[in-house]
């Protein structure tokens, strides 16, 4: 049987967790694809650093660059994480003709454009399914099980700290505050915990599934992004009164479903008949949605992800796991790794090209042309015509009002009151609300947060 060594550079959680896994079923994976994947070297911080797994003394190293440059070593995973020390991983690994494996998603999604580019140039491929949703096989079915089909949409819960803290107050009825304090302290969100509650993290795997299905590298400036630190435990207890649950989403969507027009007279998205051809745009987007609870993604819940997929032919698809933590992110690495060695042992220089550009190349449709009906929390005066006077400013920016809400028990000088909007464009209820939040009878900012119907 062949044997392909494999460097490392990382020996931490994600690192001890790949050695861990290749100790267990280093084996079993040798004799599904005929290879025998053995780690020669292992590049660490500190020998004596904390890790979940013992690593043996004798394979770690505190040099990176003599594991890449060592010509028995005939790949290398990169995965220490950050944005400089492992692009220069990866780039002299990828120079010198190895193939790469990396979990790292945040330099894919600063760098991919240039690592693809440099592992074409020097004949060498780049494997990254543990970038995103850890354990959960969404790159290589992007890639190749889908390679048939064009992808009309697909959302993403693909945050599993989000999902966590929304879990919690949803079941709970909890603060945001409260609950992401708890989380801190279990050790399921980090402190500061920026990255994953504003939407960054999100932002980073969304561009990547972004990029797979629409064949051009969507650069990150062009992702909108909301964090869910504006939700509230209010938010939470009325949308579940509405029938929805809110999460975190990631959402790619091509506009030539939505079409990008609104028939007014009925408050939905018009039909085709009723539109000239648009040129096709993506909307790629992460920000706190209103779900249905009659739909999946609503059951997704505490640290899991879930990635929802329509294909033009396959139809609907789910994909759901631990998207994060030691042996699911392993479990990708293992994945990648066998497919590098079985390239290596075919001479395969190239996979399945990853971005090949086609009907919407480098088309990213801007947040105020996007389509969504809204759910509105405003903080109002609690006395006569208070209603009349937003209903008024709805009307005059044309965005059609399907329900209202002024819940019994909080009377007093100011009082919640509920909207909830019909289809119209992300700019025309931005500019609405800006009016009514200046108006003196509204006590706080407006809150609004999309409403996603599948449709």
């Amino acid at each position: 049987m062949r044997q392909v060594n494999l460097g490392m550079i990382g020996g931490g959680t994600v690192g001890s967790g790949v050695f861990h896994a290749l100790q267990l079923n280093g084996g079993l994976m040798a004799s599904r694809i005929g290879v025998n994947v053995a780690i020669r070297k292992i590049a660490v911080k500190a020998f004596d650093e904390p890790r979940p797994y013992e690593i043996p003394r004798a394979v770690m190293t505190t040099d990176w660059r003599s594991v890449v440059n060592d010509p028995d070593v005939h790949l290398v995973a990169e995965l220490v994480g950050g944005t400089t020390l492992a692009r220069e991983i990866i780039l002299s690994a990828l120079k010198l003709g190895k193939p790469v494996i990396t979990a790292n998603k945040a330099l894919l999604s600063a760098h991919g454009e240039e690592l693809f580019a440099t592992a074409e140039k020097f004949g060498a491929n780049l494997y990254y399914e543990a970038s995103v949703c850890g354990g959960i096989p969404i790159i290589k079915s992007l890639r190749e099980g889908f390679v048939g089909n064009r992808i009309k949409a697909l959302y993403g819960i693909v945050n599993g700290t989000c999902n966590y803290i929304l879990t919690r107050m949803k079941l709970e009825g909890a603060d945001f505050a409260a609950v992401l304090a708890d989380a801190q302290k279990q050790g399921y969100a980090e402190t500061p915990p920026d990255l994953d509650i504003d939407g960054w993290d999100a932002q980073h795997k969304i561009g990547i599934l972004a990029s797979l299905a629409h064949g051009f590298w969507v650069s990150p400036k062009k992702i909108h992004v909301e964090g869910i630190r504006p939700v509230s435990a209010l938010d939470i207890k009325f949308a579940r009164e509405l029938g929805y649950t809110i999460k975190l989403l990631g959402i790619i969507k091509r506009n030539d479903d939505l079409r990008l027009a609104i028939d007014e007279s009925k408050g939905r998205p018009a039909r085709k008949s009723k539109i000239a051809n648009r040129k096709c745009r993506v909307q790629v987007s992460v920000y706190p949605t209103l779900i249905p609870n009659s739909h999946v993604l609503a059951g997704v819940n505490h640290v899991f992800n879930a990635v929802f997929v329509r294909g033009d032919i396959v139809g609907d698809t789910l994909f759901y796991g631990r998207g994060a933590g030691k042996d699911a992110t392993a479990s990708a690495v293992l994945s990648d790794l066998a497919d590098a060695a079985l390239d290596l042992k075919l001479g395969t220089k190239y996979r399945l090209p990853p971005f090949v550009p086609h009907e919407c190349a480098g088309a990213v449709m801007p947040i105020e042309d996007v389509v969504s009906q809204y759910f509105v929390r405003l903080n109002v005066a609690d006395r006569p015509g208070v209603l009349a006077k937003i209903a008024a400013i709805f009307g005059q920016s044309k965005i059609g009002i399907s329900s209202v809400i002024q819940p019994e028990g909080h009377e007093g000088e100011s009082v919640p009151l509920i909207f909830m909007l019909h289809y119209a464009t992300n700019g025309a209820v931005m500019k609405a609300l800006s009016k009514i939040g200046k108006l003196p009878v509204v006590k706080s900012k407006p809150v609004m947060i999309r409403v996603e119907s599948f449709e």
